[in-house]
């Protein structure tokens, strides 16, 4: 059972990063980065799949040499999302890899060098229709700007993105979309709320170098939750020391907290106390591993007992209360029938498997089709005529 976000998202202006659609009206993307050698090309392959596997919707792949070029090209013929080149410096590079098959440069203009190799890079993402994301970050800001701010500040990382920006502008390249990161939570919220103001480009989200997966998560929420909140962002990349398809479940689980974009099952189930009559984090643990491959948008909840469990279970596809030797379920809102506790985990993938089936065919449940009745207007009975 699907809920409205009653977040109203800034509308900014939209580009493509290859298929996908960035800003505008289309939806938040959630995107990771390889840590792999970029020049390993079946490892890389590897771990961009399971990244797709998990929801990706592109990824960034760093090519730091002409050799990560090469391996980029043939990279870009296995894989079935866009990937966004990651270049820092070298403008030959972003060149080469452009050609190669790129389908965004992750490069910042300021850094290029000369006019000329950056008009060369603007030149070339123009006629293969590529665009570039600026990516400011606190703890690389030029040198003149952090003697003019003493340390890193929102302000201080604005007038970097707007120096880059500018560059861009004077070329008259809009293809672009900007992310300004920060390791701190309330320096990341400065930083992205004063760009927003200034420009209506896509924003890229993220907090960088976050951390470990549990804190690192917990950061990301909070400073991402918040933007999103404010209706700021346009695709976002989770920074986790932790595999990159652990970042794309993360992303996906900030955007379905905020009923802003769905992927797979949303368990809600409770932290269990005394009145379980299972064992609920078991169960919860099961269906979580074997349910991961699922992405159709779904509300599952799985309660311990019937103090909680009835109110949560009509809110959801299907809900489970539990009880002994049977637990009641819930489908679509509305009591269904009895499953053996002892089976949970079995009998709640069954279910869902089989909705996810039914999805697919749009084929209604009983409750949908007797929903669907009481809202069809009734038709009147013509009168017999004397």
């Amino acid at each position: 059972m699907s809920h409205h976000s009653p977040i109203q998202r800034k509308r900014t202006k939209q580009i493509h990063v290859g298929s996908v659609a960035v800003g505008g009206d289309a939806p938040i993307s959630v995107q990771s980065m390889t840590n792999t050698d970029t020049c390993d090309v079946q490892a890389t392959v590897a771990q961009i799949q399971r990244c797709v596997d998990a929801g990706a919707d592109f990824m960034r792949v760093s090519t730091p040499s002409m050799d990560s070029v090469q391996a980029f090209g043939e990279i870009k013929k296995q894989v079935s999302v866009p990937l966004v080149a990651d270049i820092h410096f070298d403008y030959k590079i972003a060149l080469a890899v452009a050609e190669a098959g790129a389908d965004c440069l992750r490069i910042n203009p300021g850094n290029i060098g000369k006019e000329q190799k950056v008009r060369e890079v603007v030149a070339c993402a123009r006629h293969h229709n590529v665009p570039i994301r600026i990516g400011v970050n606190a703890g690389s800001l030029e040198k003149d700007i952090q003697r003019k701010y003493g340390e890193p500040t929102g302000e201080a990382m604005l007038e970097s993105a707007l120096r880059h920006i500018d560059i861009l502008e004077k070329l008259g390249f809009d293809q672009y979309k900007i992310s300004v990161k920060a390791s701190n939570v309330f320096l990341t919220l400065d930083a992205y709320r004063l760009i927003s103001a200034q420009i209506d480009n896509p924003l890229h989200l993220g907090v960088t170098e976050a951390g470990v997966y549990r804190t690192g998560t917990v950061k990301s929420a909070i400073a991402l939750g918040s933007l999103l909140l404010d209706g700021i962002g346009d695709t976002m990349r989770i920074s986790l020391a932790a595999a990159p398809e652990e970042e794309i479940k993360i992303g996906f689980d900030i955007l379905k907290s905020l009923n802003i974009r769905a992927n797979g099952v949303n368990f809600i189930a409770c932290p269990s106390c005394s009145r379980q009559e299972f064992d609920v984090i078991k169960v919860m643990n099961i269906l979580e591993a074997r349910l991961e491959d699922i992405r159709e948008p779904m509300n599952v909840s799985v309660i311990g007992c019937k103090v909680n469990g009835p109110g949560e279970a009509k809110e959801s596809d299907i809900g489970v209360v539990g009880a002994s030797p049977n637990s009641l379920v819930y489908q679509d809102g509305k009591k269904s029938h009895l499953i053996d506790t002892e089976k949970l985990a079995d009998e709640i993938e069954a279910m869902v498997r089989k909705k996810v089936k039914m999805m697919a065919n749009k084929i209604l449940t009983p409750t949908q089709k007797t929903e669907k009745k009481k809202k069809s207007p009734k038709k009147k009975k013509k009168k017999k005529e004397a």
